[in-house]
């Protein structure tokens, strides 16, 4: 049996409350054990030298990454709790080391700023996606296939190097990840956990995952359009 089902009715919510909330504990620690990660890394300038000198170990972690993030749900029903409490910080821990290297040709202040911005774009998302009553589940369709456009025109973008389709590329993320914001909320608070601590435990970290992924793209792309570099 799937490990949750959705219920819209007005005698769960309370319980949608208390849900939602659970999740974005579970997002606020995954996001600052990267950022605890990331800031220490990025403090000693040999960590960003030896990953240019060893680029298959940044490829291997990057490809631990991506195995994670497609491994965890599909494997959620079939591990326990801890298991995926694990899998979830894992993942956190290594997204960290990228993120040292992202920030790294940053500004101190350029880093502080965004994260503020993309804060405060996140949260003013995620309570509209909280509060609608519009079904935002077609829109979730429609960010779905203009994220696989993204993917794609970032790698087109990597060869051609074009500095115009590289601005329409950060603009058209920002775009896609604060829609994906609105829909990952309103999803995350329709969903009603039937079982007990163990599932309810699984169902907030794969929706934590889900708004981890936002932020994190959100100050990613933020921070490439806002700049400022050393």
């Amino acid at each position: 049996m799937h490990p949750y089902h959705y219920n819209t009715g007005t005698n769960v919510a309370v319980a949608q409350q208390r849900f939602v909330m659970k999740v974005f504990g579970w997002m606020f620690a995954g996001l600052s054990l990267t950022g605890i990660i990331g800031l220490l890394l990025v403090a000693n300038p040999d960590v960003y030298l030896y990953f240019n000198q060893n680029p298959l170990v940044f490829y291997g972690i990057l490809g631990a990454e991506i195995l994670l993030l497609f491994l965890l749900p599909s494997i959620l029903h079939r591990i326990s709790a801890f298991t995926a409490t694990f899998f979830f910080f894992l993942y956190a821990a290594l997204n960290g080391i990228n993120f040292s290297l992202i920030i790294a040709p940053y500004t101190g202040v350029t880093i502080v700023y965004t994260f503020f911005v993309t804060a405060g774009i996140f949260g003013i998302f995620a309570l509209y996606g909280y509060l609608t009553k519009r079904d935002l589940s077609s829109l979730g369709n429609l960010l779905f296939f203009a994220l696989l456009g993204l993917i794609l025109a970032t790698i087109v973008n990597i060869f051609m190097d074009n500095s115009i389709l590289d601005t329409v590329i950060l603009y058209a993320g920002i775009l896609i990840f604060v829609g994906l914001t609105a829909y990952d909320i309103q999803r995350i608070k329709q969903m009603y956990v039937a079982g007990g601590d163990e599932e309810v435990t699984k169902a907030a970290i794969i929706g934590a995952l889900a708004l981890y992924l936002d932020f994190i793209n959100l100050f990613y792309y933020f921070l490439r359009l806002i700049g400022d570099r050393d």
